[in-house]
């Protein structure tokens, strides 16, 4: 059964805007709106926009215009999360290592409006080769890529710097996860005490 998701509101009280009314020329494919994620079905209602907090949108927009100079562009495929999506994700997976407990700490920094997942399209909008596919709970999925294609290299270091030069952190086992870099401060106080997220940044260079 999907969740409908609030267009005003996410846990911690702030606004949420639609990604795409803030810059339209980024690609979103909700990967938790159909069939092909972890569970099997959808988990969101079908024409579900990509909401998140107001600054986070503006980082991606500043991240779609530094991938632009190279004729690429983000995907994104997911956002807010309700915390309802959360505890049916953590009952399918049970692994802390890529799904965060919803009854723990803060949960997932998806249902504060403040992470996103995204990936890498071409100037044509279409995907190109990454380490691996969405919610890949394997080594392939690691923050840095290890694996031989020169190109699947480029593609993941071209998003890590794009996303590190709009300010967002990301995860050490999932490259298509980014949280923006002071998440803390749209987290109740007490939360934002006792949360601890461990972030990387790409330190390479294009």
């Amino acid at each position: 059964m999907a969740v409908a998701l609030p267009s005003l509101t996410a846990n911690a009280g702030g606004p949420l805007v639609d990604i795409r009314s803030v810059d339209p020329t980024i690609i979103v494919e909700l990967r938790y709106a159909g069939r092909n994620n972890l569970v099997g079905y959808p988990l969101y209602p079908q024409g579900t926009c990509a909401f998140a907090r107001p600054e986070v949108a503006s980082g991606l927009a500043a991240a779609q215009a530094f991938l632009r100079r190279y004729q690429f562009g983000l995907k994104i495929w997911d956002a807010y999360r309700p915390v309802a999506v959360q505890e049916k994700l953590w009952h399918a997976s049970h692994n802390s290592d890529y799904v965060a407990n919803p009854e723990i700490g803060v949960g997932s920094l998806h249902s504060w409006g403040v992470a996103i997942d995204a990936t890498l399209v071409d100037t044509w909008n279409r995907p190109v080769r990454m380490p691996s596919d969405f919610d890949d709970f394997t080594p392939a999925a690691m923050w840095r890529y290890l694996g031989p294609h020169a190109d699947v290299r480029a593609h993941v270091h071209l998003l890590q710097i794009a996303m590190r030069t709009a300010g967002f952190w990301g995860l050490r086992t999932e490259w298509w996860h980014f949280t923006i870099a002071d998440w803390q401060k749209y987290l109740p106080n007490q939360a934002a005490r006792t949360a601890q997220v461990s972030g990387t940044q790409w330190q390479g260079k294009l």
